[in-house]
C-alpha cells in the first residue's frame, strides 16, 4: 500500500504541476482575468470535474501560481544576499529581483501588477510574500545603518504605524525588527517601494524613449538607494 500511496502522490504532484504551468501559459496570453478552470482542463484534455478534485475554484488555482511567484522571486533574492557585506549584498538581491521579473515579466505582474477584479489574496500568501522585504529588513537588524540626512521628522501618526510594523511576528518567527527606530523602517519602506517601481517602469514599458535600456539608470539606483539607506560603501 505504501508504494501505491507513493506512486499516486507522485502521479498527483506531476499533474499538478501541469496543471499550474498551463495555467501560467494562459496567464501570459490572456492575463490574469481570463483564468478559468474550464479552459486549463480543456488545454490539457481533461474534464473540468477532474481538474476541481486538485483545485476547487480559479482562486485556488490563482492563490497557488501567486504563492509559486513570492517563493520563486524570494529564493532568488535570499540566495543571492547571503555572505558579504551589506551594500554588496543589497545590490545582489536587487539584481537577482530583477532578473527573476524580466525572466518571468508575467508572474511578476500577477504580484505586483494591477489587482485582480474579484479576487482577494488570502492570509495564505503572506509569508511568501514577505521574503522579498524581509531580506532588506535582515541587512537593516544587522547593520543598524546611519543615513547621511535625517529627513523630516515622521508624523506621530506614521511613527506608531512602523513601531507597529517593528513589534509584528516575520515568517521565521521572530519579531520583523523591535530595534530598529521608525525613521530606518521608514526608509526600508520607500526604499522597497522604489526597486518595485523601478522594475513595474521598465517591464510596462514606462521608460521607452528617456533611459531604455535600463541597466545603468538601475546600478545608479539601487545605489543612490543604498546611500539612502545609510549602507556602509563598498571597499
Amino acid at each position: 500500500m505504501n508504494a501505491s500511496r507513493t506512486a499516486r502522490d507522485r502521479a498527483r504532484a506531476e499533474l499538478t504541476r501541469e496543471i499550474k504551468n498551463e495555467a501560467r501559459r494562459q496567464l501570459a496570453v490572456d492575463g490574469a482575468q481570463k483564468l478559468s478552470l474550464r479552459s486549463v482542463a480543456r488545454e490539457l484534455g481533461m474534464v473540468s470535474s477532474a481538474l476541481y478534485r486538485y483545485f476547487a475554484s480559479r482562486d485556488e488555482l490563482l492563490t497557488a501560481l501567486i504563492i509559486d511567484a513570492y517563493d520563486a522571486v524570494g529564493e532568488r533574492a535570499e540566495k543571492a544576499a547571503e555572505g558579504g557585506a551589506p551594500r554588496e549584498r543589497w545590490r545582489k538581491a536587487c539584481h537577482a529581483v530583477r532578473d527573476w521579473a524580466r525572466a518571468h515579466p508575467h508572474e511578476y505582474a500577477l504580484i505586483y501588477g494591477s489587482p485582480i477584479p474579484g479576487y482577494a489574496a488570502p492570509q495564505d500568501t503572506v509569508a511568501s510574500a514577505a521574503r522579498v522585504p524581509m531580506v532588506l529588513i535582515r541587512i537593516l537588524r544587522e547593520t543598524n545603518p546611519s543615513p547621511a540626512f535625517e529627513g523630516p521628522p515622521l508624523t506621530e501618526g506614521l511613527a506608531g504605524q512602523l513601531r507597529a510594523l517593528g513589534e509584528q511576528v516575520a515568517p521565521d518567527g521572530e519579531r520583523i525588527a523591535p530595534d530598529l527606530p521608525p525613521e530606518t523602517l521608514n526608509r526600508g519602506i520607500v526604499v522597497w517601494t522604489q526597486l518595485f517601481g523601478m522594475l513595474s517602469f521598465e517591464l510596462f514599458g514606462q521608460f521607452v524613449g528617456s533611459v531604455d535600456p535600463t541597466d545603468e539608470f538601475f546600478d545608479h539606483t539601487i545605489d543612490q538607494l543604498a546611500d539612502f539607506l545609510g549602507l556602509p560603501p563598498a571597499h
